[in-house]
């Protein structure tokens, strides 16, 4: 195991709102993810490297050691499910809430409900705890485009706003969970890179102590 720290972050939000609480762990990357290409940045310390992948990637990354640590929405960690992670610390950053949202004036369904959604194991989960079958139907984006066109009956979705919803004449109908990103690490390296893991989550915990 190399004695580089690799963390796998995701490119937008999340990427933004890391920046400060790294800066406060003394991190910083010496290139711009918006602007440069490279998937692999290189930061002001030799020994920390920062992996850029996309959102949903990221437990994987962590879970098999591509990467020591990582940062996720709780929407992505439920959604894959955190066995072979740590969790030790919620960032509070990157806030919304998931959701199922459908038409403001909807008739009643007749037999299932369809559900269009990307979280297709968090909505059978949360359907299956309300005492409900349903017919999940996976999409990868424009979910609200699923109920105006008859494809579903009903999305499960992360709100922020609800500005989105509200423009396609859809509102918020029931809440799963609150959704916030998490630092998740890789258990062989909380193991074998102790001392600097948790010296970094310790610095993490402080900065996020200070927002």
């Amino acid at each position: 195991m190399s004695d580089t720290l690799t963390i796998a972050l995701s490119k937008g939000r999340i990427f933004e709102e890391t920046l400060p609480l790294l800066a406060h762990a003394g991190i910083e990357p010496l290139d711009d993810p918006g602007s440069s290409r490279k998937l692999i940045l290189d930061t002001n310390r030799e020994d920390v490297k920062l992996v850029i992948i996309r959102a949903a990637d990221v437990p994987t990354y962590v879970e098999y050691g591509a990467a020591d640590l990582g940062v996720a929405g709780k929407d992505v960690l439920m959604e894959h499910g955190g066995d072979g992670l740590y969790e030790p610390l919620d960032l509070g950053i990157a806030r919304c809430r998931l959701m199922v949202a459908g038409r403001v004036e909807e008739a009643p369904a007749a037999g299932r409900l369809r559900i269009a959604t990307k979280y297709v194991n968090t909505t059978r989960r949360y359907f299956a705890e309300q005492g409900e079958q349903v017919e999940i139907i996976k999409l990868y984006g424009s979910m609200e485009l699923a109920p105006l066109v008859g494809l579903a009956d009903r999305i499960v979705d992360v709100v922020d706003t609800g500005n989105t919803l509200k423009a396609n004449g859809l509102a918020p109908l029931e809440h799963i969970a609150d959704i916030s990103s998490r630092l998740i690490i890789n258990k062989a390296s909380m193991k074998m890179k102790h001392e600097r893991v948790k010296a970094f989550v310790d610095l993490l915990a402080e900065a996020v102590g200070r927002q």
